[in-house]
């Protein structure tokens, strides 16, 4: 049986985000519990070392900056390096017990934006996960 291979991973919670009404995503998820002083003050420290990380090695799309309804997604094929950095941002969500996904899918709407490790879709409503077979691993 071949496996299909994934372009584009996600890290995303329940809970919408009111300009895209898609999942919110990890940056989005940790900068919340700061706003809402969820975090211990440590562990909001260590967060922002992680934003400061992606804000100096990650473009920030225009789009994004712009806020308009749209959802960024990481490349797989470049992705080991950004998944190894937002790691401890993972474990900020499993200790505060926010629930995440990891999304996988090649079909995740208009591409409005492109660099080396991410692209941006629009929100258009509409979200196309494919269905992932469970003996499948983001290192196949």
């Amino acid at each position: 049986m071949s496996r299909m291979k994934y372009k584009y991973v996600r890290i995303q919670g329940k809970r919408l985000a009111k300009n895209t009404m898609h999942a919110k995503g990890v940056f989005s998820m940790c900068m919340e519990m700061i706003r809402n002083e969820v975090m211990e003050q440590e562990d909001a420290d260590l967060y922002m070392e992680i934003d400061s990380w992606f804000a100096e090695n990650l473009p920030w799309p225009p789009q994004c900056k712009n806020q308009e309804p749209v959802v960024c997604w990481f490349k797989t094929e470049n992705s080991d390096e950004m998944m190894k950095m937002i790691r401890p941002a993972l474990w900020l969500l499993e200790r505060y017990n926010v629930p995440y996904y990891l999304v996988y899918t090649n079909t995740p709407g208009e591409i409005v934006y492109e660099d080396q490790y991410q692209i941006v879709a629009k929100a258009d409503g509409e979200l196309f996960i494919d269905d992932v077979p469970q003996s499948w691993s983001p290192e196949d």
